[in-house]
């Protein structure tokens, strides 16, 4: 399949002004030369990489004009797919574009997977794999710290990291089997602390990538942050007040909310993941019930909590119920309705939840929600992540890999204090050593590749 000429449209299917209609492979130019009539008489011998030329794109069994165009002409092997590639670029529109892509298929190339575009970057050596997944990270970045991020490991952060602690195991797998295989030899002698004190640094760069991996997933994924209450306590106005538009519906019937609603604010270039649920109580209501169980589970997942009273109300049973049934997780308690009379006292939300910060806030006046915002940003982003350059991962799949390379340097240590002979060291120094080719993608099987790549989209 990689000697295929593959085509796919790359720019969204809708009215815009420009489509693009990308060709990757070793046919890109014959094909391209089939259907394109430039203005200006053209040597594709003696093209120079890298051009736009201007003219028409010609279907040459009706000798139909299909749309005037620029066509970028990209040779091999400094090019996205280290191919030769032509990018026609039409106008904007899915009928043309739909045209132009069916005409170049009929000449000869074949329709892109999802991702094939970046999938061949990968296996051509031009990008790594957690480079490729940056591709599609940044494609769906919901803020301008996430996009950071993102361009970061696209630059190379990521690969630079591990490429660093692999040359450090490597060293020492080196070292270790030297004394192993050639002992009658003037090899250096073995030194048991010198192995362990290597390994210890290499141990705790590992651990500082997998605790950076909170903060990172928080950044790429938002923080899911799950709104509860009992009904009518103003969970929905709330949540609109915080979107600032009418998002949910509001009356001032309980029970309205039947189920749960999600939305993304961003909060000081945090992506924040409300989750707006069902209030919380005891009802025969089938609907209602089933709205119910669902906002228990969501609380169960939650990052955050921000729990809702109506403080111009005394606290009933159902808000005891809802506060032990939060009690381990990060709350944040919101005392909504904060522009009428007052019938709840801080101190007795402080009995039930100790730790949580609590807010007055009001739907009706936006009372509380600049202080809100603030309280999560301190509470989740505490400087680290948006001030300095360190190395952050927010892939799960990079993140299991370094924790199977943790366990293995640990294992090193262990069978070192347990007087173990070196072929053990050497084993497990080799787990690390693969564990960390899983992240960039020297060790890692077709079916993981195929499930990467499955998820982007086509043209990329």
């Amino acid at each position: 399949m990689l000697n295929d000429t593959i085509a796919a449209i790359s720019t969204p299917l809708s009215s815009a002004g420009i489509g693009i209609i990308r060709i990757s492979g070793d046919d890109a130019l014959e094909i391209i030369q089939s259907i394109f009539k430039p203005k200006k008489k053209l040597n594709y011998e003696k093209i120079i990489s890298h051009t736009l030329r201007y003219g028409y794109i010609i279907d040459p069994e009706y000798e139909r004009i299909l749309d005037e165009v620029l066509v970028t002409f990209m040779l091999n092997p400094n090019t996205y797919t280290c191919e030769d590639i032509v990018e026609i670029n039409c106008h904007g529109g899915l009928v043309v574009m739909q045209s132009i892509l069916s005409l170049v298929l009929r000449r000869g190339a074949r329709m892109a997977e999802p991702g094939e575009f970046t999938k061949r970057a990968f296996l051509n050596g031009r990008i790594d794999l957690s480079q490729a997944e940056a591709v599609m990270d940044i494609i769906h970045s919901k803020t301008e710290l996430a996009l950071n991020a993102s361009v970061k490991q696209l630059e190379g952060s990521v690969k630079k990291e591990i490429d660093e602690l692999n040359e450090e195991v490597l060293s020492l797998i080196a070292h270790v089997e030297a004394s192993i295989d050639y002992p009658e030899y003037d090899v250096e002698e073995l030194e048991f602390s010198k192995v362990k004190e290597q390994c210890q640094v290499i141990k705790g760069r590992i651990d500082k990538l997998i605790r950076s991996y909170d903060h990172g997933r928080i950044i790429r994924e938002g923080i899911k942050t799950v709104i509860v209450g009992r009904p009518n306590v103003g969970k929905s106005s709330l949540l609109n007040a915080l979107l600032k538009e009418q998002r949910a519906i509001v009356t001032e019937v309980p029970g309205t909310t039947r189920d749960s609603l999600e939305e993304y604010m961003n909060v000081h270039g945090i992506p924040l993941k409300l989750i707006d649920t069902a209030g919380i109580r005891i009802t025969e209501d089938i609907v209602e019930k089933i709205g119910v169980n669902k906002s228990k589970e969501l609380i169960a997942q939650a990052d955050l909590v921000l729990y809702v009273i109506d403080s111009s109300e005394a606290l009933t049973t159902e808000d005891d119920a809802i506060m032990d049934l939060i009690n381990n997780q990060k709350v944040i308690i919101l005392m909504n309705k904060s522009d009428l009379n007052q019938h709840v006292k801080k101190e007795h939300l402080k009995e039930h939840l100790q730790s949580a910060s609590i807010i007055e806030t009001s739907a009706v006046s936006y009372e509380g929600l600049d202080q809100l915002e603030q309280e999560i940003k301190d509470q989740f982003m505490t400087g680290q992540i948006s001030s300095n350059d360190e190395t952050v991962i927010h892939n799960v799949r990079h993140k299991q890999s370094l924790e199977k390379a943790y366990n293995s340097i640990d294992q090193v240590m262990e069978s070192i204090d347990m007087g173990m002979p070196e072929d053990c060291w050497a084993i497990d120094l080799h787990n690390v050593y693969e564990a960390f080719g899983e992240v960039t993608g020297n060790h890692v099987t077709e079916d993981v590749i195929s499930q990467i790549f499955s998820q982007f989209c086509l043209g990329k």
